[in-house]
């Protein structure tokens, strides 16, 4: 058998891979250099060098101060913040703007270093379109601790969402397993099969076209709140990628969801003591729901 093909099925490698290497003098046979038509034999010593995998591409986000991040909690294991609207919570493929990352770089913030290189600290997420609380770990120790807490569902993550209309019953459980939508790559939907996610709400206040939610994540999939709330047609408003009135939407000067992280509750990493932050409503979700309120 010539060298390409025999190499080929032995390391599992492409012909013209193979060829390469033995273009490069990456192969002998019997101690000598062995071009890829040279034939294999019965008992030969057959050594190949193969070359050192390429490093993987690492994303690095701008360090810059942004507007309307707010750190509400530092300490030495944890950094708490308000991220507004528009903000990422790291850098990614094809996001150019601002990240939370970026943002506490700027302002002098050490974070852990545990984690991808892009995401370095980041324990959880909050959409770009989403505003409120979100916990960044400053050490290794925390990193660990507050991954195995969001992990094991100790963490109380609670949003507020203004979602359309009157979700019947007032307060229940949406337990639907989510994954990508079978149609729209950018979006998700519930689908059989897809991956556990629970969602527990409580209405707090009724309006005549629509509801404010006190929601419970006991999951934390991406769009977790957005898809469920859209199953039962009762999307958020403003949330016009998943069924959201565009009309009720432009009435109240929205340009996303209604949706905000407004409070975060763990042991701290440090000793175990139970801590709590909350957001106030940014300005274009307090101006909605005076609008529906008036």
């Amino acid at each position: 058998m010539r060298v390409d093909a025999g190499l080929s099925r032995l390391l599992g490698l492409s012909r013209t891979a193979v060829a390469a290497l033995a273009e490069d003098g990456r192969v002998a046979l019997d101690g000598r250099a062995a071009g890829k038509s040279d034939r294999l034999s019965a008992g030969s010593w057959l050594e190949v060098e193969l070359p050192e995998p390429d490093a993987p591409a690492v994303i690095v986000g701008d360090e810059e101060v942004v507007a309307g991040l707010t750190v509400l909690h530092a300490d030495d294991e944890i950094i708490v913040v308000d991220k507004p609207v528009g903000v990422a919570a790291h850098p990614s493929p094809g996001w150019t703007g601002p990240t939370v990352v970026g943002g506490l770089a700027a302002l002098g913030y050490r974070v852990s270093t545990s984690g991808a290189a892009e995401r370095q600290g980041i324990v959880h997420r909050l959409d770009v379109g989403t505003t409120g609380v979100m916990a960044v770990a400053a050490s290794e120790h925390a990193y660990t601790v507050l991954k195995r807490a969001f992990k094991e569902r100790t963490v109380d993550k609670r949003y507020h969402a203004v979602a359309q209309g009157h979700p019947d019953p007032s307060s229940g459980t949406i337990d639907a397993p989510i994954d990508r939508h079978p149609r729209h790559d950018y979006k998700f939907a519930v689908v059989a099969g897809g991956k556990p996610s629970v969602t527990h709400y409580d209405t707090l206040e009724a309006f005549r076209s629509a509801s404010l939610l006190d929601v419970r994540l006991e999951t934390g999939r991406t769009h977790q709140i957005r898809v469920h709330l859209a199953a039962l047609r009762h999307p958020c408003v403003g949330d016009l990628a998943y069924g959201a009135d565009p009309v009720l939407a432009k009435r109240l000067g929205l340009q996303r969801q209604w949706l905000h992280a407004r409070a975060l509750g763990f042991e701290h990493p440090a000793d175990g003591r139970w801590v709590e932050f909350t957001s106030p409503y940014p300005a274009d979700l307090d101006h909605a729901l005076q609008q529906l309120r008036d």
